[in-house]
């Protein structure tokens, strides 16, 4: 009998390990993670506490000079949703090592459990403790380690908690790191196997005794880089590259490569191609005899004498090779993003929920921003050598949203107006909810209201051309306080009566926004729904142009849509939505949620999912390029505790889709704006819960 009853115990037990397990999250479907630009572009207009960028070799890398607490962040900001480390994954590091004395460990990184800080405090203890046995010692010191990645003498060292929570040790040795050279590591753990590659030489490959575990959990953990949060075991050499990829045997990504020991994967702009020094007698004007070198210079005239001759021009950075008659482009420099740069702190009369960049012909560039007091009203702002400056004030009533259009040369500016009371009734329409297209007048030099139009708390407004006509769509967010699903509208300019008709209306559900764009012949037209009075899980709707009006082309589930933001990379056509928050009935809001990146499949007439990004009540995407690269940037706004995040500007990777490159510091991020003024490029983002924006200056090379 006691027998069966110990069975019993047996089997009960693991059936609740195995619930409990089933509970937890796993981290899966999650791109590349660059642990270390994480740390370092927190800020791009500095180098973070802790840390400096060392030249070394021909490259660039981080030197830590403490464990500073800017080099560490909770694990949840990157591992988000999830609650148990991946099963499988690669880790990627380009380190440059110093020699190593005997019997010293240093980290590359760590991943430290809530229980870290009385760990420290027992090991600074260490030398007025009496003697312990070895294996004491060793249990204690990695007690609060959940996972780590160090370095000793010829040897690489994985430390991870195993089963029931003992410290297992992965050795790799004799791994031969030459001191003073950079050197491309890549450690790929499988459920049964392990595999460390070093500069693209044959993997040292194995099968584990135990396996790494698939419950490992992360929950409260923190990332610590270049060291284990504490001063002993500090990396002491320079870093170039940290990534962690998860479900992928990221050498696959790496090898072959043509600098193995430089082999990059993701590697932090601020660390990116170093400025090549030539000396003087390296630079040569070549003449016509000697085509195999470049010549380099001001640009000659090219002959039949000069053909296949090769020219170097030092503006353009080009280089350039003559056919008989003109110069044929071989390479060319396009501008790259390297840092961004805070460039001015605008203060507000109020908290801004909108900011419209565009420009008037003679005026210059100008800014309009949606301010939410009715007292102070709107502002118009003009560009200057200092900034924007105050040109023209607005009066507004809760204002949402800017709009700026033309017809034919003649400029104006739309306003959504929401109103400022809290009881309005669905029969009574206030005169604030009265939105207003204001017209410029070239004579004196200002907006002057020109048509009001009713609108029902007006989230937001797009002006479009189809077939020489121009039309405004609105988005009617709700009728008094809750009657959300409503009529949007979409007006008409008539040119006899120069002022916009109704045209045509759609039924919305708390709409947010609208995106026009084209595709080939034909004209698209998207309304972001967000709430119908219980949930906002909708159906955000794509509308196509047939027969003079707009019709339903597609349907796509999204969770308090607020924005949607249409781009193209190359030939091909994507979708972005900003996804607010998750909310059912009288349940909890979710606020960290996927917003989702659409690709159009042309050859199945319909818009596919392409990439999930984590945001945080994000309200608005932003895309643009410089030169050749494509970038998008997301208003992250509330996470649930806080107005204080990281807006997160993301950069075009191909096939790995849009990965993060800065984390720019935002309070209460409501839109973002890219534009460019004498040759310089900006990103201007407005607060609705503080009275400020801010522009951040991008920096090429």
């Amino acid at each position: 009998m006691s027998m069966q009853i110990l069975i019993l115990l047996l089997l009960w037990a693991s059936r609740v390990t195995e619930t409990t397990t089933d509970a937890w999250r796993q981290c899966t479907e999650l791109l590349p993670l660059d642990l270390l630009s994480f740390v370092l572009e927190r800020d791009t207009s500095r180098v973070v506490p802790g840390a400096r960028v060392k030249q070394a070799a021909g490259a660039r890398g981080v030197q830590f000079l403490s464990p500073d607490a800017s080099m560490s962040f909770p694990a949840s900001q990157l591992l988000v949703n999830c609650d148990l480390f991946p099963k499988e994954f690669s880790i990627v590091v380009t380190v440059k090592v110093n020699r190593f004395a005997p019997k010293r460990d240093e980290y590359i990184f760590s991943l430290m459990g809530p229980s870290n800080v009385e760990t420290v405090a027992l090991e600074e203890k260490e030398d007025e403790q009496p003697p312990r046995t070895k294996e004491t010692k060793r249990d204690e010191k990695h007690a609060g380690i959940i996972l780590g990645l160090k370095l000793s003498q010829n040897s690489l060292h994985f430390v991870f908690n195993g089963h029931r929570k003992a410290a297992e040790h992965w050795n790799f040795q004799g791994i031969r790191l030459t001191p003073n050279q950079w050197h491309t590591l890549v450690l790929v753990v499988g459920v049964h196997r392990r595999k460390l590659t070093v500069d693209c030489n044959p993997p040292l490959e194995s099968v584990p005794s135990r396996a790494f575990p698939s419950d490992l959990n992360i929950q409260a953990s923190r990332f610590h880089i270049g060291s284990r949060g504490r001063w002993k075991g500090l990396f002491s050499g320079l870093m170039r590259q940290l990534v962690l990829v998860p479900n992928s045997d990221a050498s696959n990504q790496l090898c072959p490569s043509s600098d193995p020991r430089l082999a990059a994967l993701s590697v932090p702009p601020l660390l990116l191609d170093l400025p090549v020094r030539r000396r003087q007698n390296e630079i040569h004007d070549t003449s016509s005899g000697a085509a195999g070198r470049p010549s380099v210079g001001a640009e000659r005239p090219c002959s039949e004498l000069l053909r296949g001759q090769l020219w170097f021009n030092p503006l353009k950075k080009g280089l350039y090779v003559c056919d008989g008659s003109a110069w044929i482009t071989v390479l060319e420099d396009h501008k790259r993003l390297d840092y961004v740069l805070e460039q001015q702190v605008l203060t507000t009369s109020s908290e801004t929920h909108d900011v419209e960049v565009f420009q008037i012909q003679g005026i210059g560039l100008m800014a309009a921003m949606a301010h939410r007091s009715s007292a102070s009203g709107s502002a118009v702002y003009l560009w200057t050598n200092l900034g924007f400056r105050l040109y023209q004030n607005i009066s507004t009533n809760g204002a949402l949203s800017w709009k700026h259009f033309q017809i034919g040369k003649k400029a104006y500016l739309v306003v959504s107006n929401s109103g400022t009371e809290t009881n309005k009734s669905v029969d009574k329409q206030s005169e604030s909810d009265f939105s207003v297209i204001y017209k410029w007048s070239k004579r004196r030099k200002r907006f002057v209201r020109f048509q009001t139009l009713q609108t029902y708390c007006a989230r937001d407004w797009e002006a479009f051309n189809i077939n020489e006509q121009t039309y405004l769509a609105v988005a009617n967010h709700r009728m008094g306080n809750n009657n959300h699903t409503i009529n949007s509208v979409i007006y008409k300019w008539n040119r006899s009566t120069k002022s916009f008709e109704v045209h045509q209306t759609l039924v919305t559900s708390g709409a947010y926004d609208w995106e026009f764009f084209k595709v080939g012949p034909y004209h698209f037209l998207v309304v972001a729904n967000a709430f119908d009075g219980v949930t906002t899980s909708l159906d955000s709707v794509i509308y196509v142009w047939i027969d003079g009006k707009f019709q339903v082309f597609q349907t796509i589930k999204t969770f308090c849509a607020t924005d949607w933001e249409m781009f193209q990379i190359g030939s091909r056509v994507f979708l972005v939505v900003a996804n607010g928050h998750r909310l059912q009935g009288n349940g909890p809001s979710q606020y960290t949620i996927n917003s989702t990146i659409y690709e159009l499949d042309m050859s199945g007439r319909i818009f596919v999912r392409f990439q999930d990004i984590v945001t945080y009540s994000a309200v608005d995407w932003e895309f643009f390029s410089l030169g050749e690269e494509y970038f998008l940037v997301v208003a992250n706004s509330y996470n649930g505790e806080s107005y204080s995040l990281n807006s997160i500007l993301y950069r075009w990777q191909g096939y790995e889709g849009f990965v993060p490159v800065h984390w720019l510091p935002t309070i209460g991020c409501s839109d973002w704006e890219f534009f460019s003024s004498n040759g310089e490029s900006f990103l201007i983002y407005s607060s609705a819960k503080a009275p400020l924006s801010k522009v951040f200056k991008l920096k090429t090379y």
